[in-house]
């Protein structure tokens, strides 16, 4: 038998048949599937589809439910949007009392905002109705005893649409919500400082009185953009998610297809390969698999690491995620260096780069205590396709998705081996 050592970063894999066969995959399962929304029954059975591929070479593979509220993570939309406009309304007519109470309301439409889609909590999800999702996990294990294990995490859902994003593109749907958030954040502001000033000084500052009067007038140009935020995401209609995340699943498929084809099994490592389910319903899927999983992924005797693959479609833009969750997780160092370490051995020169809107799967891991990083190759501005109907498979980039099984599998190789530097 071959040993791991004797291949890592030095060739014998056949990855652009694996390459191949990915696309080809992704293609299959769209067609076959359609768009996978959180908690769907498409969402299982593409999962189903890929969990009988990885039989094939795993050693088990299983399906694991959970419960998902999908349309909580945006649900707030509406609700803040109306908040908004209300705080705005009631202080428009300067009244100590009606601005006491658009202070309140502001405050109630950022809770939400900030809970949900910034911090990721499953705040208001017993409002939403409830789905079942899934997770796969297909396990490769050692020859020996398991002293160590990694995680190739990627999601198989796909996204509701982004309205705003396929109708005006990354940058005309910033224009349209950096306002709208700007303007939000803004009049709640000026609700509250008011009711503070009213309490504490009244109108001892007449600046005051002229500065409020320019909030009162301004924020009206702000409402536009507060509407538009109405129509940022369909509630119905998913996308194709080929790029985002099929390529990022078919990359980890294919990571433990090599080895076994190549008849690589770890002396004491196991790997694992899981295809979450509601990532884009905030993660859910992530959440709910460290939740069932945490005894085992925190056990001290196994040297646990976990790898997220997010969406291979721009090799210029290849990097390995430093921060998470809107900036507000910051990833396992080792794990960073390794990818990173692993990319340079494949020739690549890849940037930290951080997820400042958003979130991928690694940062439930990194919370619930794994070490954990994201890896992409995705245009952050974001491109047009990203969370829109063009999201097919025909836009998909081999040369992106041949790095990510190289990297991928090399980092693998090179954690199995204590070869990490």
């Amino acid at each position: 038998m071959k040993t791991a050592e004797s291949l890592a970063g030095a060739g014998g894999f056949h990855i652009s048949k694996s390459v191949a066969r990915a696309i080809e995959d992704i293609r299959l399962l769209i067609e076959s599937h359609g768009p996978r929304a959180p908690g769907s029954p498409a969402e299982l059975a593409a999962q189903q589809a890929m969990a009988e591929r990885l039989k094939k070479t795993a050693d088990s593979v299983e399906i694991e439910p959970f419960t998902v509220h999908r349309q909580a993570f945006m649900g707030f939309i509406p609700f803040t949007v109306l908040c908004g406009f209300a705080a705005s309304v009631l202080f428009f007519f300067n009244d100590v009392l009606l601005t006491q109470i658009g202070a309140i309301i502001g405050v109630l439409g950022g809770i939400p905002l900030i809970l949900e889609f910034v911090l990721y909590w499953r705040f208001i999800d017993p409002l939403f109705k409830k789905q079942t999702s899934h997770n796969v996990l297909a396990r490769y294990n050692p020859s020996g005893e398991t002293k160590k294990r990694i995680l190739l995490v990627g999601h198989a859902d796909s996204q509701y649409e982004w309205t705003l994003n396929y109708k005006l593109g990354g940058n005309g749907m910033k224009a349209i919500l950096i306002p709208a958030v700007v303007g939000f954040v803004v009049i709640v502001i000026a609700c509250l400082l008011k009711t503070l000033t009213d309490a504490l000084i009244g109108d001892a500052w007449a600046w005051l009185d002229v500065l409020y009067a320019i909030v009162r007038w301004g924020i009206i140009a702000f409402f536009p953009f507060f509407a538009g935020f109405l129509f940022f995401q369909s509630h119905t209609r998913s996308v194709p998610g080929a790029a985002d995340n099929l390529s990022g699943c078919q990359i980890a498929i294919s990571v433990l297809e090599e080895l076994a084809d190549a008849g690589i099994r770890f002396e004491d490592t196991e790997l694992d390969v899981v295809l979450s389910g509601s990532e884009e319903a905030g993660l859910r899927g992530a959440k709910a698999f460290v939740e069932q999983h945490s005894a085992e992924l925190k056990d001290g005797a196994v040297d646990t690491v976990v790898i997220a693959l997010d969406t291979f479609r721009d090799l210029k833009d290849m990097a390995v995620y430093d921060r998470d969750r809107s900036g507000t997780v910051q990833h396992d160092k080792r794990v960073k260096e390794l990818v990173k370490t692993a990319a340079a051995h494949c020739g690549l020169d890849l940037p930290y780069a951080s997820i400042y809107i958003g979130a991928s799967d690694a940062a439930a891991f990194t919370k619930g205590g794994i070490p954990a990083t994201g890896f992409a190759a995705m245009d952050p501005t974001p491109p047009r396709y990203y969370h829109t109907r063009l999201d097919n498979w025909d836009i998909l980039e081999p040369d992106a998705i041949e790095k990510g099984i190289e990297v991928t599998l090399e980092a693998v190789c090179m954690f199995a081996t204590g070869k990490e530097a």
